[in-house]
């Protein structure tokens, strides 16, 4: 499961962004190869599981099912990102990749939840399990997550897509060899609880990765701040920009897993506001990977700074803890001697 929001290098974001063009969209054979490969051998554990009765196997099915939904999510934001927008989409089907990264939350959580709850009744009533069998299956995932770490290996330098694809098999890796040594177990010591406490582990290492996803997912529906960007170190960088007075109505967001969104009024004086929001886009671009940036640039005299805010409480205000209290004026001070409701950061 590859996480949305990232917070790695600048240079990278750049290069992933869907919209620009990247360097995950030429990986799209290989990944449409180990995509394949995943679902043939999901398909073949589930299969194998049922047949020899192993909840390991089933377990590592479930891991599976989240590492081909992530597969297939990412190939699907490569696809719709090479799609024009039109006048009704104006931002094209970028956020279909968070609608299903969200149905693919929520259905691991219960796949989790039913493999440790079937851990703890096997634990106390462990089945017959033909044990063999369940290890010539778990091998052949060995062999089948080896070769698409090494096909998608050369592209994950490149790409955090890709990258988070490349180890995403890894960790199906680690899984199918827990369920090698849970057969070996079972077959040389005859102990059954191997299994569901294979299985309990390969469900307790879902929850978290999966708990990551689905918050990352509900952070670019809320269109909160990505994680990587700190909004007073932007506003920090706006107001080095020579001639800048201020800022305020500044807002980052995420439309999609690394295409990243930015508004801002700019107050600035004494100087072309052509030239500074050459200066300000460069910026952005060059030092938070903000490539999509809607700049209003406003003289002194005719600033509107903060009167949306008094408009409305909840707005927030840069270098503010909280947004202003209903007492407080745009520039914070209390209203009519009013005492402060937020305090500023």
């Amino acid at each position: 499961m590859t996480e949305i929001d990232s917070s790695s290098s600048e240079k990278e974001s750049r290069n992933d962004a869907p919209h620009a063009g990247s360097a995950a969209s030429q990986s799209q054979g290989r990944l449409l190869v180990v995509l394949g490969l995943s679902a043939v051998y999901m398909l073949v554990e589930v299969g194998g599981g049922l047949f020899t009765n192993s909840l390991a196997l089933l377990a590592d099915a479930g891991h599976m099912l989240a590492d081909v939904l992530g597969l297939a999510m990412a190939l699907f934001a490569i696809r719709f990102a090479q799609r024009p927008a039109t006048p009704a989409k104006t931002y094209g089907f970028y956020r279909m990749e968070i609608l299903a990264t969200v149905a693919n939350g929520v259905a691991l959580f219960g796949i989790a939840a039913y493999i440790l709850y079937e851990a703890w009744q096997r634990f106390r009533e462990p089945p017959e399990i033909n044990s063999l069998p369940m290890l010539a299956v778990a091998a052949g995932g060995v062999v089948v997550t080896l070769t698409g770490a090494w096909l998608l290996h050369s592209g994950a330098g490149e790409s955090l897509l890709v990258r988070g694809a490349f180890l995403d098999v890894v960790s199906d890796c680690l899984g199918a060899i827990g369920v090698i040594v849970a057969a070996g177990v079972i077959y040389l010591t005859g102990w059954r609880q191997a299994d569901p406490l294979v299985s309990m582990l390969i469900g307790l290492f879902i929850l978290p990765r999966t708990w990551q996803l689905l918050r990352s997912a509900l952070d670019v529906l809320l269109e909160a701040t990505p994680r990587h960007i700190k909004l007073d170190e932007v506003e920090l960088a706006i107001r080095e920009v020579p001639a800048v007075v201020s800022v305020h109505d500044l807002h980052v967001w995420t439309i999609t897993s690394g295409f990243v969104a930015m508004s801002a009024h700019v107050v600035a004086s004494d100087r072309a506001s052509s030239d500074v929001l050459h200066e300000l886009q460069a910026l952005l671009r060059d030092r938070f990977a903000i490539e999509h940036a809607t700049l209003q640039v406003e003289r002194v005299d005719q600033a509107d700074e903060g009167a949306s805010c008094m408009v409305d409480p909840r707005c927030l205000v840069v270098g503010r803890r909280f947004p202003l209290g209903p007492a407080e004026g745009a520039g914070g001070e209390p209203v009519d001697g009013a005492v402060p409701s937020r305090q500023r950061v």
